[in-house]
């Protein structure tokens, strides 16, 4: 059954300067951590296994609520800044790895002041299976090479924190010194990454098992880790043998395998294959030694390597070159008599016809002539010859000496393989009286070329000449890519297309004759000036106009860019129905529209359409008398109590967003349900008056059923009708309201009364001064650590006997059982550590401070004296009337032992229970939360 919720004692209150607050921040760990703990300066280190679940949690304060972005700077060099970016509380990594460790950075910020930012240096462990491997030294002037070698045992493991090794043969443990035949060290240049077992002038004793174990001392659970390698008289580095030719010369489609077999080593090597760029052709397969590539491809052509390793001495290597036969891209040009100043072809000169390929291999690469398809010779006026390899490879070239008028005809030049299998390439150029060299023209009317954005056009230039050449594109204005990203694009029609032309075509474009497929000679070029049209950009291309009822509304739609630039109208609309219209001052480059007196008929979306020749562009406006939303205030103190046994009660506290831009808001639409059910359950609030920015508003949420969450929605509303909703969801979190270990610099929102004698301070062990006072003070903080932080009173001079320090809470909010009166005041249970040692130890007081007192009545708890050197609890009840808060008063003792130290002060509902020690260990150790009610 759905309960009724019953909504009342509804209250609209101005919280004195506490609406709006800067944001501040804290991280807390709840993931699969080895130790947390705080270095110098405040760096919080996590340390965490490899592959476990990395969880930081970033509690922030603030109103309104803070945005949170999670980043991280790597902690390696390679993944230096690395930003991994993650917008919510919680950063959770699941498996993490190595990789991921570095400090991570939480940064909460809502306008307000400065971001908060705190940081997390994560620290991920690991450790690798260690490797050994073996080199040896033979001393050349021994007659038994046998017993006189050295060998060298090399141990490496990746880890983190740095790895100890520790060396076995057999059982034995070898240690420095225990084995005169025997040396351990580590290199200098290695900084402690490896060890070395020497064995100096090998003795039959040294051939044995030996054991390596690498060891991280069992930090997060690390186990050790471990290698043997057998070393014996057989012990040798690899040698291998490459059954195969070098180069090795294939067709393409041809299915090629590579043999590679060991010839000695011992262990027995391990053989791989390698290329050039180290990854191996995806249709590749391995099979022992024999790599085989199934029908080979020119992509896959290259140097390929057979490795052989076993951990002895270096890595044996071979390799052989795999050549795939192709011919490709035949092209020729045709060359003048050079003694003559014009570039035409005419009887009696010389004429030179080139022919070029790209041939593999090229020293395969073979041509041949023909004229009118017959077979031509060189002779003493027909010189063929072939350009030589290194100057201009692939080249070759037909002279005719004193062309004749029985010259002219087609000439064929041919391109092979001497292997066979692969097409030949024909190239066939003609020479007649009409070979004429070529010119190039702009049309008549295509440059300048007028086109508009987003169209098709295309850019031409005439060739004229025979034959006639390849036409290169490219810009004559700038460096700048042409269309398809490249510098410069062909043509063989001279018609260069541009798809979907941009503004940022616009420009000049250059056209010139190739030397190839036509006459080597000096480029003929012209020019084409494209000119895109676009239609105005403006601003806002978007905008929201929020507005009450009877004021002005002012709408300007400015132009930022346009081409052609002269702007020649604008039309404002309120949906279809033309309300304005003109032509733009040419010393202008914006309209505007003014609804003097905005009435119901006057919201809507207006529009503003600037044309040009090209088109139109359009500023949108959205005139709505919509309410901001609220924002929900997180940082109430208390805002959770206990109705009755099974129903809890809950405080909501929220501002309005900007909320005298539109009408005055009336009401509030509250909508709450329970999570995971469909029904929502909604009543108004009604709103007496005008709400001023930053008006703290309360609304008590009750009858809300132990322990079950509910989202809640909360809706402005106006004489428009509804505004913007925001929804936040209410979690029921224990008995546990409050609990400050000052751990943060904030401390948790205490402050230091500014009518007492001197301060307390917040301290660490780790960070004491070296000139502290002894016999008196705490060691560390109330769990024992070192690096965690405690408040205390520093009872040297100038103090003396009598000066006060006091430290204030926050104020608390009472929670009524009663919402209308308070008869039965309700009971809380005040917890906190306290340190008191040294000889001269004075009073703590703690006191119960009720808003609108002047005075404090007397402390609700007090102890004075030396209570030794350890930490010990104080409970006690208070029972306040209104909102509160707790004093907590160091009084200084007779002499300079006398610091008092306090910790984990704790404020829970219900009254104080004297149950036993530990039963009270146990119970704040369960109910540990922040400042705000979260856990």
């Amino acid at each position: 059954m759905v309960p009724l919720f019953n909504f009342y004692w509804t209250q609209l209150q101005l919280l004195e300067n506490q609406s709006f607050t800067p944001p501040t921040v804290r991280i807390i760990h709840s993931g699969h951590a080895c130790n947390v703990e705080e270095e110098r300066h405040t760096e919080r280190v996590y340390t965490i296994r490899e592959g476990e679940t990395l969880e930081l949690t970033c509690l922030v304060t603030g109103h309104p609520r803070p945005q949170i972005r999670w980043t991280k700077t790597a902690g390696s060099v390679s993944d230096r800044f690395q930003d991994s970016s993650v917008f919510n509380e919680t950063l959770h990594i699941a498996k993490i790895l190595r990789t991921q460790g570095g400090r991570y950075y939480c940064k909460a910020e809502n306008g307000l002041g400065s971001p908060a930012i705190k940081s997390i240096r994560v620290d991920v462990y690991y450790l690798d299976d260690p490797v050994v491997t073996v080199h040896q030294s033979i001393g050349e002037a021994k007659e038994q090479f046998y017993y006189e070698r050295t060998v060298f045992l090399r141990c490496v493991a990746n880890s983190n924190p740095p790895v100890r090794y520790s060396w076995h043969r057999g059982r034995e443990v070898l240690t420095q010194g225990s084995d005169k035949g025997v040396e351990i060290y580590e290199p200098f240049f290695t900084q402690g990454e490896t060890k070395i077992l020497k064995l100096k002038n090998l003795r039959p004793q040294d051939y044995a098992n030996y054991s390596c174990i690498a060891s991280v001392r069992n930090v997060c659970g690390i186990p050790d880790r471990s290698v043997i390698f057998r070393l014996t008289n057989k012990t040798a580095s690899p040698s291998i043998k490459l059954l195969v030719e070098d180069p090795i010369v294939v067709n393409p489609g041809q299915t090629v395998s590579l043999v590679c077999i060991t010839t000695g080593g011992e262990p027995p090597p391990i053989l791989t294959w390698l290329t050039s760029n180290d990854s191996l052709p995806q249709r590749s397969v391995v099979k022992g030694g024999t790599l085989t590539l199934p029908a080979i491809s020119s992509d896959e052509a290259g140097v390929y390597s057979c490795v052989a390793s076993n951990n002895v001495g270096n890595p044996a290597k071979k390799s052989t070159t795999i050549v795939v036969r192709a011919l490709k891209k035949g092209r020729f040009w045709i060359t003048p008599d050079p003694y003559h100043n014009d570039d035409n072809i005419q009887i009696g000169r010389e004429v030179k016809i080139s022919c070029q390929v790209e041939a593999t291999p090229p020293e395969e690469l073979t041509f041949s002539w023909l004229k009118n398809g017959r077979g031509l010779r060189s002779s003493e006026r027909m010189v063929i010859t072939q350009t030589d390899p290194d100057i201009s490879p692939g080249t070759t070239n037909l002279d005719i000496i004193d062309l004749k008028f029985t010259d002219f005809g087609t000439y064929t030049c041919v391109a092979a393989l001497k292997g066979g299998g692969i097409p030949e390439i024909s190239i066939d150029v003609n020479i007649s009286s009409t070979t004429v060299p070529p010119n190039l023209t702009v049309p008549r009317g295509k440059s300048p070329l007028v086109t508009r954005e987003g169209d098709t056009v295309e850019l031409e230039c005439l060739v004229s000449g025979k034959p006639k050449p390849i036409i290169l594109w490219s810009r004559a204005d700038k460096e700048a890519p042409m269309p398809d990203g490249s510098m410069q694009m062909e043509s063989y029609d001279g018609v260069l297309r541009i798809v979907n032309v941009s503004r940022e075509m616009t420009g000049s474009y250059r056209c010139q004759t190739s030397q190839y497929n036509g006459f080597n000679v000096k480029p003929r070029e012209a020019v084409v000036e494209l000119i895109v049209q676009y239609p105005p950009t403006v601003e806002p291309v978007q905008t929201e106009m929020r507005q009450g009822l009877g004021r002005p509304v002012v709408m300007t739609c400015r132009v930022l860019r346009a081409h052609p630039s002269r702007v020649l109208r604008y039309e404002w609309f309120l949906s279809n129905k033309l309300l304005h219209a003109g032509a733009f001052d040419a010393q202008r480059d914006e309209t505007e529209y003014t609804i003097h007196n905005l009435n119901r008929d006057g919201w809507g979306e207006y529009t503003c359409n600037v044309i040009n020749e090209a088109g139109a562009g359009k500023c949108t406006f959205h005139v709505t008398g919509k309410a901001y939303s609220p924002e929900f205030y997180y940082d109430t103190y208390s805002p959770l109590w206990q109705n009755r046994p099974r129903v809890y009660s809950f405080k909501l506290q929220w501002t309005q967003m900007n909320p005298n831009a539109v009408d005055r808001i009336v009401a509030y639409r509250l909508g709450i349900r329970q999570m995971g059910l469909q029904r929502w359950w909604e009543q108004e609030i009604p709103v007496d008056g005008n709400i001023n920015k930053g008006e703290l508003m309360t609304h008590n949420l009750t009858e809300l059923i132990k322990p079950e969450s509910y989202e809640v929605r909360l809706t402005p509303i106006t004489r428009f009708g509804e505004g913007d909703s925001t929804i936040r969801i209410v979690t029921y979190s224990g008995e546990c309201n409050f609990h400050c270990s000052f751990e943060e610099e904030p401390i948790c929102m205490f402050i230091q009364d500014k009518n007492d004698d001197f301060d307390w301070t917040r301290h660490s062990a780790a960070t004491r001064d070296t000139k502290y006072t002894p016999n008196t003070g705490p060691s560390g903080d109330r769990s024992g650590s070192k690096q965690g932080f405690y408040m205390y009173i520093e009872t040297s001079r100038p103090r003396k006997e009598g000066d006060q320090a006091r430290l204030i809470s926050p104020f608390f909010n009472v929670a009524p059982k009663n919402p209308y009166s308070i008869t039965n005041p309700p009971a809380y249970c005040l917890g906190f550590f306290y340190h008191m040692y040294g000889k001269h130890i004075g009073t703590l007081n703690a006191f119960l401070k009720q808003k609108g007192q002047t005075t404090s009545e007397g402390p609700v708890w007090s102890l004075g004296g030396n209570q030794g050197d350890r930490w010990k609890q104080a409970k006690v009840s208070i029972h306040p009337t209104s909102s509160f808060q707790i004093v907590l008063e160091g009084v200084r003792g007779p002499g300079i032992e006398g610091d008092i130290a306090i910790d984990d002060i704790t404020l829970e509902e219900g009254e104080s229970k004297q149950d036993v020690e530990t039963r009270a260990q146990k119970m704040i150790s369960n109910c540990k939360c922040d400042l705000f009610g979260r856990h």
